[in-house]
């Protein structure tokens, strides 16, 4: 077919290139090769990661490593006389009782303190998103507390349950009732869970970000099809915040079960005074720190802490998997795309 058969409409003018012009896609004799700029980028990638990276490596790998080989050993941290000895750390945490009643203990607390953290967290969070008066004050006041060191807490519930000079004790007082020892067994436990909840500020700002980016349009729909406030809160504020819950309850799980709050609210808060914590609270970090700095069997702790690790990678795991089906992404994740 010719160019006159080509209806006029068709046709499209050839571009015309005045002379000198550098044709699209040409290389210019000034511009750098495509090979130097993306070095460059590749370089200034890693500039800006170095800091992170070789604090990872130094701060986290190094350690771990370091640790994984302690697990292996007899060292007590002081002493030149260790041996090798193999895999005989891990037979003897697999027998030994204390152990297993720590971590038992450690997985009754993680189940119990991080749903009610979320709870807590999700309900101050609702509370606070509504319109009030001084809001964003009455925000700064409830998290706070999420602020403070876990050492000053620590302290703060130590000297609120004392049994003689502490203010729980005096409250009780006034009404008439005797002195509760809050720091023995078996109210030590609720002290924890109440100095857990008192930080309940974190998971107070983490769930109004997610408050805030849900759609108020949906809500305005719900209402106008009649749903109730509850019944809009549990179709359709819970599962935008589902992921966010998810979050939650993974980084809760992990801090719950490092938690050293037993510690710090001891009556004998030293490496020696920790055999002496209420046998409710003696969890698993605690049954890890009595080994370190009280026994000084470096090579039996490390092996614990491993064990810990890879029981928390299992958790993790475990919780990714029984939630698939009921968190729902805004955006699908790239794995499944």
């Amino acid at each position: 077919m010719s160019v006159r058969q080509i209806p006029e409409a068709v046709q499209r003018p050839r571009p015309t290139i005045r002379a000198g012009a550098a044709r699209p896609g040409a290389v210019r004799a000034g511009d750098p090769p495509r090979t130097s700029v993306t070095a460059r980028r590749h370089r200034a990638f890693y500039m800006f990661t170095a800091p992170w990276i070789i604090g990872f490596l130094l701060l986290t790998v190094g350690p771990m490593a370091y640790a994984l080989w302690l697990s292996f050993t007899t060292f007590d941290g002081i002493s030149p006389h260790w041996s090798f000895v193999g895999f005989d750390n891990y037979r003897e945490l697999l027998s030994d009782q204390v152990t297993w009643d720590s971590l038992s203990r450690t997985g009754v607390f993680a189940l119990t303190s991080v749903p009610l953290s979320i709870i807590a967290g999700l309900g101050l969070a609702v509370l606070v998103n509504r319109p009030m008066k001084a809001r964003g004050l009455w925000r700064t006041l409830l998290y706070l507390p999420a602020v403070v060191p876990p050492v000053g807490a620590g302290l703060v519930f130590k000297t609120l349950f004392n049994r003689d000079s502490g203010a729980a004790n005096g409250v009780l007082n006034l009404g008439g009732i005797d002195a509760v020892a809050w720091l023995d067994d078996p109210y030590a436990r609720y002290v924890i869970l109440m100095a857990v909840l008192w930080g309940a500020g974190n998971v107070m700002i983490i769930s109004l970000a997610g408050l805030q980016d849900v759609p108020r349009e949906l809500h305005e729909a719900a209402r106008i099809d009649g749903a109730s406030a509850w019944r809009t809160f549990r179709s359709i504020t819970v599962p935008l915040l589902s992921p966010v819950l998810l979050f939650q309850a993974v980084t809760g799980m992990i801090a719950s079960v490092q938690t050293i709050m037993p510690l710090l609210i001891a009556a004998d808060a030293t490496p020696k005074g920790v055999t002496a914590i209420p046998q409710t609270n003696y969890m698993y970090m605690m049954h890890v720190f009595a080994e370190y700095f009280a026994l000084g069997r470096y090579g039996y702790a490390s092996a614990l802490l491993w064990v810990l690790f890879v029981l928390i990678l299992i958790a993790t795991g475990l919780i990714f998997r029984l939630t698939s089906g009921v968190v729902f992404y805004n955006v699908e994740p790239e794995a499944k795309k």
